[in-house]
């Protein structure tokens, strides 16, 4: 089908199918492998941060986040919804058959979309971890579900910015990162 579509340079139909193809067997083939690797990734992420605060009790091989707080603490699970899998399967699927890219911007764009969805995860997760160690148990609902998802979606919204919508007008980060090095086109 991708080949079809190429041939008749329906460029769009091409971008859509084939992302939409490439994520669905992406994740497809994320599970148990990919899935353990981001889980485990996020949970050190965490640990690291632990390690300055002493604020959790973190259980690498469990995957599990014991929070502290004055009151009633909790234990939070990091799976497969916190490993930031499916975001990143979708933005790699995205980069590949983006159109305005060649193939080294499409590398440098993935490979730094995969570490900025890392990241901002365990932000998002030391956010949580935060909130639940000054406010209590109770407030787990709100840190997680709302203000969590909230900070990493918007993150994520100036990310799929900066590389699909800004990057048209000026090739966004990769340009700033060549020009940066000293290696003009």
């Amino acid at each position: 089908m991708l080949s079809v579509l190429k041939r008749a340079q329906l460029s769009a139909f091409f971008f859509i199918v084939g992302s939409a193809g490439l994520f669905f067997i992406l994740m497809a083939i994320s599970r148990p492998y990919w899935v353990w690797f981001f889980t485990h990734a996020v949970i050190h992420g965490v640990d690291i941060f632990n390690k300055i605060t002493g604020w959790t009790t973190v259980m690498l091989k469990t995957g599990l986040v014991y929070i502290t707080n004055g009151h009633n603490p909790v234990i939070m699970s990091i799976d497969y919804e916190c490993s930031g899998i499916i975001e990143t399967c979708a933005f790699v699927s995205l980069v590949v058959f983006f159109p305005m890219y060649e193939r080294k911007e499409k590398v440098f764009y993935a490979i730094f979309g995969l570490v900025y969805i890392y990241m901002i995860n365990v932000l998002r997760l030391i956010l949580v971890i935060a909130i639940v160690h000054f406010m209590g148990g109770q407030s787990f609902f709100l840190a997680h579900s709302v203000i969590g998802r909230l900070v990493f979606y918007v993150l994520v919204i100036a990310l799929y910015y900066n590389v699909f919508t800004y990057s048209q007008l000026a090739r966004g980060i990769y340009r700033q990162f060549i020009d940066w090095r000293g290696k003009k086109k």
